[in-house]
């Protein structure tokens, strides 16, 4: 079976899929646990300092877009 990514969510007692999927007994499954998105304070400087790297002063065709 190819990797596939499927929207979940736990509802405190177990981990339900977001869209019917069949998957096989006993098939290996791999579990990523995001953050709260309700809380993104975290994400906003994280972004802004990689917008900085990737933009900087090494791109001068790119204007400052503050």
């Amino acid at each position: 079976m190819p990797a596939v990514t499927l929207k979940a969510h736990y509802d405190g007692k177990q981990i339900l899929l977001d869209e019917p999927f069949v998957l096989p007994a006993h098939c290996d499954l791999m579990v990523t646990v995001l953050q709260d998105s309700s809380d993104r304070s975290d994400f906003f400087p994280m972004a802004i300092a990689a917008i900085a790297r990737a933009y900087g002063e090494n791109e001068p065709e790119y204007g400052d877009a503050k």
